[in-house]
């Protein structure tokens, strides 16, 4: 594997932005995560105060989708609580797990509903897993379809793919259509089997493809087992990725996780395939996401 950490390390200082692919958006290393206390129902006393937390901090991308249970009406909550111009303050994306056109517009429309919004900033084509979905999607009447119908009436900004189940899916959809983003698993289990840093995050560098990281921590596992820090968890998988989102259980984890991010600096290879070392021998806790 090349040292990915060249490809900011002339352009961008230590903690600071960079741009999500060709979208030219900038992020910072971490964001927001729309799963942890915020994949619930009807735990709005806690997530909400997590979500303004974070705003208020300066937050800069949001990750939330219609299948994380309440995430997307406790956004709504907190865009509102957090007072005018929050929403505009921030990089929204939000997904669709519909395959067909006319199921994917109906579900837009309830996340702008639920979001307190008039349009996302990214719209993700969600848990890609089979080369049938694939073909679903990008057929007539398929969630293409909508994709394009949004983003021409101004309902969507950018369209994305994510995935964390099968990295050969992901990177036939991206020869499939012309992409702005793709989310996907980055963390040190990566390379034991079935890896998409060598796969989809190389070719989304070939496209111009924003690469968005997620399980990160590994669903928490890897801090369980005090396999490695939170620290080095994020400065790898932000070493690959433009961001990385991580859902979270607190106002602590929040504050944690964004000073973290700006701190960060770039892990080197060496680091970098010393970290996937120790990891190997247990990798197999840590992918379990995969196929």
């Amino acid at each position: 594997m090349t040292d990915p950490t060249q490809r900011f390390a002339d352009t961008h200082g230590a903690g600071t932005l960079r741009k999500l692919g060709r979208t030219g958006v900038l992020v910072e290393p971490v964001s927001l995560g729309g799963e942890g206390i915020l994949r619930t129902t009807a735990q709005s006393a806690e997530a909400v105060p997590m979500i303004v937390e974070a705003l208020r901090l300066g937050v800069r991308y949001c990750d939330t989708a219609p299948a994380y249970a309440q995430s997307q009406d406790y956004y709504g909550e907190a865009f509102r609580a957090a007072g005018p111009g929050a929403r505009g303050r921030v990089f929204l994306a939000s997904k669709t797990h519909a395959r067909d056109r006319d199921g994917a517009l109906r579900l837009l429309d309830a996340s702008l509903r639920k979001l307190g919004t008039d349009h996302l900033d990214l719209w993700q084509l969600h848990d890609l897993r089979a080369p049938e979905e694939l073909d679903q999607i990008f057929d007539k009447g398929g969630a293409i379809e909508a994709v394009e119908r949004a983003r021409a009436d101004g309902r969507v900004r950018f369209v994305g793919i994510t995935g964390h189940h099968d990295p050969a899916i992901l990177v036939e959809a991206m020869r499939r259509y012309d992409l702005d983003t793709v989310l996907c698993a980055i963390n040190p289990a990566d390379p034991r089997r079935m890896p998409f840093l060598t796969t989809v995050v190389a070719e989304a560098r070939r496209r111009d493809i924003g690469v968005i990281g997620m399980k990160v921590m590994a669903a928490g596992r890897l801090l369980h087992d005090r396999a490695a820090s939170p620290e080095e968890l994020i400065r790898y998988a932000a070493s690959w990725a433009d961001t990385v989102i991580i859902g979270c259980s607190s106002v602590a984890e929040v504050r944690a996780n964004l000073e973290a991010g700006r701190r960060f600096t770039p892990m080197p290879e060496a680091e970098q395939r010393a970290l996937e070392a120790r990891i190997a021998p247990v990798a197999g806790r840590y992918d379990t996401f995969k196929a």
